[in-house]
């Protein structure tokens, strides 16, 4: 392909993902690897182009564009390569006309950014959208940190993870056969932190609410030796369906999986009732902390979007609570740094609920920041995904 060729691929592209995130479509991802799948043609240089050229684009633009078209306009408006390929060849772009529509650069819409948590400065901007590191969690039931070093000598320790190990962006590490043998996981540092403020330990009855595929359950599962009961819970089958595999493959042998009927989790779950001595609910959220993972995220949240994830928090926090020993803990936790799903909630939980404490010391020394009476992750701050966690004991 030439470069203009590609340059006009990436925008078709950009136009599939910018109809999907105002619709609820597929993912980025998963639009960008089907349109490749129907341009068989492409090889393996067209590919990482075209890819360069779709996610720079969605990095750039703050909201979802009007055209693909449009929002490579913005990128060529600031780079002359760019431009220069807007040259009306065969397969390329048409020729840049004076008054075409440019989409808007930036970080988010003002009004997704006035929503931030307070803690959430100007300086977190360009963190929030760099390429994420790839960071490691070592199986403490096969493995540990420092057989990792060894594995992948280019990376480094993650600072107050334990079993974390951060390699570059593009380290293709689940390539490694220590992968396969179940020696280690892929997960961002905040997510390891998250899990070891849950403070778990053998013995235990836990239940992960909102497992999904099973990430922060195997960790919990890693970090109490397989030697506590968990219960891994989720409405959506398919993501619950990658755990027992992944389980499997860690030899974690302590996990329990119970798929859950929307709207009916309280009577499925009724023979659970006061009885974890921890639950955590990782709530489906906005997704606003993991946009150097997800960048066109910013492109699919709305008023009414957010509105049902804050529903959905709600109930689950109540389901969550529910769950709890008398004395036992519950970690709330949300991908995000919108005050109203973190903080504000777990305000409105503590409200409603006499007797509820919030925990105040649980994360490593120099991670996160007081967020009312949880926690904040940041990017800038932290060196990992935007997160909110708030740790609360129930009364005896």
């Amino acid at each position: 392909m030439t470069p203009a060729a590609r340059l006009q691929t990436a925008i078709e592209i950009l136009d599939a993902i910018a109809a999907a995130a105002r619709d609820g479509g597929a993912p980025a991802d998963a639009i960008f690897a089907e349109a490749m799948r129907a341009r068989r043609y492409a090889g393996s240089k067209d590919r990482r182009a075209i890819r360069a050229h779709v996610y720079d684009t969605i990095r750039a633009i703050r909201s979802a564009p009007v055209s693909g078209r449009a929002a490579m306009l913005a990128l060529a408006d600031a780079d002359p390569a760019i431009a220069a390929l807007f040259d009306g060849s065969s397969y390329g772009p048409a020729p840049i006309a004076a008054d075409e529509v440019r989409a808007e650069t930036g970080l988010a819409a003002q009004a997704l950014i006035d929503l931030f948590d307070p803690l959430v400065g100007a300086d977190e901007g360009d963190a929030m959208l760099a390429r994420a590191s790839l960071d490691l969690r070592a199986n403490r039931i096969k493995a540990s940190a420092d057989d990792l070093a060894v594995l992948f000598p280019e990376g480094e320790r993650i600072a107050g993870a334990p079993d974390g190990w951060r390699l570059p962006s593009e380290t293709a590490a689940v390539q490694h056969p220590a992968y396969a043998d179940g020696l280690f996981e892929v997960q961002d540092a905040a997510s390891q932190y998250a899990s070891a403020a849950l403070d778990a330990e053998p013995g235990q009855a836990i239940v992960d609410l909102c497992a999904g595929g099973g990430g922060k359950t195997l960790t919990i599962a890693s970090l109490t030796g397989d030697g506590a009961k968990i219960l891994a819970c989720d409405t959506n089958r398919a993501r619950l369906q990658q755990l027992p595999p992944r389980a499997e493959r860690a030899g974690a042998t302590c996990i329990e999986t119970r798929l859950l009927n929307p709207a009916q989790e309280v009577d499925m779950l009724a023979d659970w009732q006061t009885k974890a001595d921890r639950v955590f609910v990782d709530a489906p959220c906005s997704g606003s902390g993991t946009w150097r993972r997800s960048p066109e995220l910013r492109w699919r949240l709305s008023p009414s979007r957010l509105e049902r994830h804050l529903a959905d928090q709600a109930k689950l926090i109540e389901i969550g609570a529910d769950l709890v020993a008398p004395g036992g803990k519950l970690i709330y936790a949300v991908c995000s740094i919108i005050e109203r799903e973190g903080r504000a909630q777990v305000d409105d939980f503590l409200n409603r609920h006499h007797g509820w404490t919030a925990d105040d010391s649980y994360l490593p020394e120099g991670v996160g920041r007081a967020a009312g009476r949880g926690f904040l992750m940041t990017p800038a701050h932290d060196g990992c995904d935007g997160f909110f966690l708030a740790r609360l004991t129930a009364p005896c």
